[in-house]
């Protein structure tokens, strides 16, 4: 199923698609302290990048722990580790998450990133901190300064290049690195013995909504669990996760550095984004992929996970994604901002519009998706 949508400020987690919407091995930490680049497994072949048929066929039979190493050996044997020196897959490059250009939003989006993992290392990690504070920190500041007002950017669409002092900064050290990477059993080593989503929530009436099975008759404590949308196809479910999970997830979101995607704002917006192929592939996000694929059976039955984002947006911009669509069977999307960061303001605002037109049968994904 295709659906048009547009975003506003929202952390969307696609299932089967799932756009944010348990490995054996270690995971292997991108860390510019680090002593050896060399991974574990180091005599096996990995591909450059990992697609969704790769994605597929480990979740198709809920091989979390494969799909999660395979998908920790590509990261750090990528680019993305300061210790390894090779170019990014030209489809990282292509989709805004390459290394030679950035967006002053991008920018801010990394250095207030860096600020914030100052702060958090300062009592946790000194060493760590005096890495953030007397380099990483001081390169952004400097290369930002470089960067031109947005309508002196317009042949580029919003796009910077880096140019030769941004390099003698050390540009090329630190811009879309993993230079901090943790994980949810680092954060919360119990996470695994509860359940990721909230058990109060009625599945068995969230699937009739999704099908609009409305007349085969709720209880009102299903109509009060279950989403109050009118189409099927289209649910809307109130707290989804369970509080503990919202909270790991923020966490893992705040602190990771694996937003390297800028989007061209003067064409798109100004929005940043992670994937399950360019390192958010923690276990804690996968078994949520799972636990929705479980629990929700009807809507879920042989429609395996494919693909998994995350966007944050700049709160000082006044749009989200442009209308687009999304080639997916089941598409969910999960709002994690705290209360009060996604208030509905006169034009704009947190929120999902979803659009139940159709496109033709002739239509390839490239024409629905763009031709909206």
């Amino acid at each position: 199923r295709a659906t048009w949508h547009a975003h506003d400020n929202n952390m969307t987690i696609d299932a089967l698609l799932l756009i944010l919407i348990v490995s054996a091995t270690a995971v292997l930490f991108v860390d510019p302290f680090a002593t050896s680049s060399t991974p574990a497994d180091d005599e096996l072949f990995f591909p450059p990048l990992a697609d969704s048929s790769d994605i597929s066929y480990f979740f198709g039979n809920y091989d979390l722990d494969g799909l999660h190493w395979a998908l920790t050996n590509i990261f750090a044997r990528s680019a993305r580790n300061p210790n390894v020196s090779k170019e990014l897959p030209q489809e990282l490059v292509a989709r805004g998450g390459g290394v030679t250009y950035t967006s002053e939003y991008k920018l801010k989006h990394d250095l207030a990133q860096a600020q914030y993992l100052l702060k958090y290392f300062k009592s946790k990690d000194p060493e760590r901190a005096v890495y953030f504070e007397s380099k990483v920190i001081p390169i952004y500041e400097k290369v930002l300064a470089n960067i031109p007002p947005l309508d002196k950017l317009e042949k580029t669409k919003g796009l910077y290049a880096f140019t030769k002092e941004d390099y003698s900064l050390g540009i090329a050290d630190v811009y879309n690195k993993g230079l901090f990477m943790t994980t949810a059993d680092e954060l919360d080593p119990n996470w695994r013995q509860h359940e990721l989503l909230n058990e109060q929530l009625d599945f068995d009436a969230i699937q009739k909504e999704w099908f609009g099975d409305n007349a085969a008759g709720y209880s009102n404590e299903e109509m009060s669990t279950a989403a109050s949308s009118p189409i099927p196809g289209v649910v809307v479910i109130d707290n989804l996760l369970d509080q503990r999970t919202l909270s790991l997830i923020r966490e893992l979101l705040l602190k990771n550095t694996w937003w390297y995607q800028t989007k061209t704002p003067l064409e798109f917006g100004k929005y940043v984004g992670s994937y399950i192929d360019d390192g958010m592939h923690d276990p804690v996000l996968l078994e949520l992929a799972k636990e929705l694929h479980t629990k929700m059976p009807r809507i879920m039955n042989g429609h395996h996970l494919k693909y998994m984002w995350a966007y944050k947006y700049d709160s000082e911009w006044e749009s989200g994604i442009n209308l687009h669509a999304d080639e997916a069977a089941v598409n969910v999307n999960i709002w994690i901002s705290t209360e009060g960061a996604d208030l509905q303001e006169d034009d704009y605002g947190g929120g999902l519009v979803v659009y139940t037109a159709k496109p033709k049968l002739s239509w390839d994904f490239q024409s629905y998706n763009t031709n909206t």
